[in-house]
């Protein structure tokens, strides 16, 4: 796993307060969570063993960050720059939706970091979510990379090849066109919530997948995005074959859901 990490404060509200509202919590907690922090637990869960390479402030909450992800399952390979560590607030309404508002820059793991970026050789396969070229050109390394539209930029400028990109179909920011990469990716996925999603692959395949019905009450949307994604690099790492790889990506999405934050609900796969 190669991206960012943020300290999350969550408070889960009836509703998200409009101008001039005040509104009373009835739950408040606090992890360390964001794109790459809530990919690399998931795939810890699904693989056994994960390290996520990254960038941390060098503060309280930047080493309570890390201790918190290495209580979670992963190996934390870190670079830790003389900056207050990022953080973000989220509301969770009463419907499950999280409003996430971030404060502070977004630290990226660089390729010119001492971290053991040669590790990545041979690797089976790895998410990226945040990062310079030369950490992409190091993740392409591995045998399987997939990585979020949101670096669609980052990977034009690394000039790489990707096995997968995936992002949501709904939001802009995720928006992928054909043309926006010189080198297509082998398969990209588009993810459309509870109405599942779309696939196509370099040789033209296209299809929909079905969303997974979710495995019991919906606590929160949060991490259910990055859920997905692990799932389907995992997948993707193991060998199967596109449509059993949306399959466990969609659990992973829903089973996310049913969790109190990113990490009580992620899938776990049966030793």
């Amino acid at each position: 796993m190669v991206g960012h990490v943020e300290w999350v404060e969550f408070a889960r509200v009836e509703k998200v307060p409009g101008p001039g509202d005040i509104v009373h919590a009835d739950q408040s907690w606090a992890v360390p969570a964001g794109g790459g922090g809530v990919a690399a637990v998931q795939l810890a869960k699904l693989a056994g063993s994960v390290t996520l390479f990254t960038a941390l402030g060098a503060d309280r909450l930047g080493n309570e960050a890390a201790q918190g992800l290495e209580d979670l399952g992963v190996r934390v390979a870190a670079a830790f720059r003389r900056i207050t560590q990022r953080r973000c607030f989220t509301f969770i309404d009463g419907n499950g939706e999280r409003t996430i508002t971030t404060i502070g820059e977004r630290l990226n793991p660089s390729g010119k970091d001492p971290l053991p970026w040669g590790n990545l050789a041979g690797t089976d396969a790895v998410y990226f979510t945040a990062g310079d070229p030369g950490a992409l050109r190091a993740a392409r390394e591995a045998r399987v990379l997939v990585a979020t539209s949101r670096v669609l930029a980052d990977v034009a400028r690394a000039g790489v090849r990707l096995d997968a990109l995936v992002g949501s179909a709904f939001d802009p920011s995720e928006a992928y066109r054909s043309g926006d990469l010189e080198t297509v990716p082998r398969l990209v996925v588009r993810t459309e919530g509870g109405e599942g999603g779309t696939y196509e692959t370099e040789d033209g395949r296209s299809g929909r997948y079905p969303a997974t019905p979710v495995p019991g009450p919906i606590a929160d949307t949060y991490g259910c995005g990055d859920s997905f994604a692990a799932g389907l690099t995992f997948a993707l790492g193991a060998g199967f074959a596109i449509e059993e790889a949306l399959d466990l990506a969609a659990r992973c999405g829903a089973a996310c859901l049913t969790g109190r934050g990113p990490y009580e609900g992620q899938l776990r796969l049966a030793p």
